[in-house]
């Protein structure tokens, strides 16, 4: 799937990590030619679904990502990810890409995570007892397969780093 120039990159992390901001700063960074494959999008917005093992939300996730990087798209596919949930699916994702593949996990401390919802949309909806029982500390995928970023990287850092080591930096913005 995908082709061998194609850049898969997988952002996890807990609520609050910044994996959305990141992703965001990807693709305005590298312009057109860059899907973004959300799972708060699809899981909450598509679907409206809750998140737990086996939902429609992973199969959909799975399915978007190949479509777009069928297509010639480079792909950055975001959100939680729950190791136990859709580490099975990220694993085949990365086994069935072509070309190069990355995954980072977001790390930012509980105590972060509970200042930076204050300041999203849903934190009327969801308090600290929900965010607490949501929070898995370094959640990692087995294999040793994703760099940890922490909470002192600030997002343009983050932002450049992903961009270094991706290779995206140094390619052309497709026309698609």
């Amino acid at each position: 799937m995908g082709t061998e120039r194609t850049r898969l990159v997988v952002l996890r992390g807990n609520s609050g990590a910044g994996k959305s901001s990141v992703a965001a700063g990807i693709r305005e960074r590298f312009g057109r030619g860059l899907a973004l494959v959300g799972q708060d999008n699809l899981r909450r917005i598509v679907l409206r679904e809750r998140d737990r093992p086996g939902a429609a939300n992973i199969g959909l996730i799975d399915l978007t990502a190949r479509y777009a990087l069928d297509a010639g798209y480079h792909v950055v596919v975001e959100g939680i990810l729950y190791a136990d949930h859709y580490g099975e699916m990220l694993t085949r994702l990365r086994a069935d890409h072509r070309g190069p593949t990355h995954a980072y996990y977001l790390h930012v401390p509980f105590e972060q995570t509970l200042v930076r919802h204050v300041t999203k949309p849903i934190a009327h909806e969801v308090g600290e007892a929900q965010l607490r029982d949501w929070y898995r500390e370094l959640d990692l995928l087995p294999g040793g397969i994703e760099t940890v970023i922490g909470a002192d990287s600030t997002l343009r850092e983050t932002v450049d780093r992903i961009m270094r080591d991706t290779g995206l930096a140094g390619l052309p913005t497709l026309d698609l």
